[in-house]
Order: C-alpha cells, then sequence, then structure tokens
C-alpha cells in the first residue's frame, strides 16, 4: 500500500491572508509560526486548515510527532469533506487494523469517502482490503474491479496490482496483454516493482513482450 504525499497547499477563505501567510511560513522551515496560524483557523473550523495541522504534527516538523493529535485533525477535516484528510485518515485505521477490532470497517468507510472525493489511490487501497478480506467480505472480483478502476485513472500502483491479477489471479478471466500493458504503463510511471513481474511476464509468456 503507497502513501501519498499531499502537500500544504493555499486555499480561499474569508482568512485567506492568514492562511496564505501560514503556508509561506511553512514553506520556509517557520514550522512552529506556521502550526500557531493553521490551529487558530483550525480551531475555528476550517477544514484545510485543520488538515494541515494534522500534516505537521505527522511529519514532525517542529513539533514531536504525534499519532494522536494526527487522528483527531484529520478526523476533524475528514467530517468536513476534505478527501485528503479521509484518504490520510483511512490510512491511520488501515495500518492500526491488527490491533483494532473494527479499524479495517472505518478505513474502508474513509476510502470509500475519499475516493468519491477524488482521492485516486483510494480505490486502490480499498480494493486491498476486498482482496484480503479485512473489513469487508473476501471478494476478488471486487477488488479487481477497484484495481482496474484507479488503473485507468493513471494509479500506478493499481495498474501493477491489476496487471498481476491479469497475469495470474484467482477467480479472474486472464488476459496477458492486458497484464503486459498495465506493467509497461506503471514501468514508465517510475514504479519500479513492475519491473519485476514485467520479466516474470516475459518469461512466462515471451509472445506477449514482442513490441
Amino acid at each position: 500500500m503507497k502513501k501519498i504525499t499531499i502537500f500544504i497547499v493555499a486555499t480561499l477563505s474569508l482568512l485567506a491572508n492568514d492562511f496564505n501567510k501560514a503556508v509561506e511560513d511553512y514553506n520556509k522551515g517557520n514550522y512552529i509560526q506556521a502550526l500557531n496560524t493553521f490551529y487558530v483557523l483550525a480551531k475555528n473550523g476550517d477544514a484545510q486548515a485543520q488538515y494541515n495541522v494534522g500534516i505537521i504534527y505527522a511529519n514532525g516538523k517542529g513539533v514531536k510527532s504525534n499519532l494522536s493529535e494526527v487522528k483527531l485533525w484529520y478526523e476533524k477535516a475528514a467530517k468536513q469533506g476534505n478527501a485528503p484528510a479521509q484518504y490520510n485518515l483511512a490510512q491511520l485505521y488501515h495500518n492500526s487494523g491488527e490491533s483494532d477490532p473494527h479499524a479495517y470497517e472505518k478505513a474502508k468507510y474513509w476510502y470509500e469517502k475519499a475516493a468519491q472525493g477524488g482521492v485516486i489511490q483510494a480505490y486502490n487501497n480499498l480494493a486491498s482490503l476486498y482482496m484480503e478480506g479485512k473489513g469487508v467480505a473476501k471478494d476478488q472480483k471486487k477488488a479487481f474491479a477497484l484495481f482496474k478502476k484507479a488503473a485507468e485513472m493513471g494509479d500506478c500502483s493499481a495498474q501493477v496490482n491489476v496487471a498481476v491479477m491479469y497475469a495470474w489471479g484467482e477467480g479472474i478471466v486472464h488476459d496477458k496483454m492486458k497484464a503486459y500493458e498495465n506493467l509497461k504503463k506503471a514501468l514508465q510511471a517510475g514504479e519500479s516493482e513492475a519491473s519485476i513481474y514485467l520479466d516474470k511476464l516475459c518469461k512466462e509468456s515471451s509472445w506477449v513482450c514482442q513490441d
């Protein structure tokens, strides 16, 4: 499961000047000053500021990394519809699934919200839950459909995953050519893992790789 890096960005709001100044401070390395400004805005209900407070605590920029604060502020932003916060919150639950009996279910919920909000990677991670039967009934066909959707939208990790299923998946109609096409796309996008499966595919079915 790949984590996406979402940088702190400016937004338009009634307090845009303060917000943008905080973004400027953050980019200059004035993390405490940025955090203080974001914190005031976050306390006043600004979802993007809430997300940014979570990011600062997650990265330990100017403060000690604090998972409780991260989760608190991601959740506040997520409940207001901030899609990156929804995705990152889902990842927190996904990663704590072994210690929290309901974490995978919460991860599923927030991945679905993030996907609806336009975070492509959320489809890939949601698919992994269906592949492994975590928080949901195990369903490889559902996982395949989600991997395929994310792959078609350009997620290189999903392109690898859907290729593996096209080539070797259980309960899926195999299509070595589509596996090859997805692996090539992922490799061209910089996904090094694709080369491992591409080599395997070409050794097994050399005719596919003659282009």
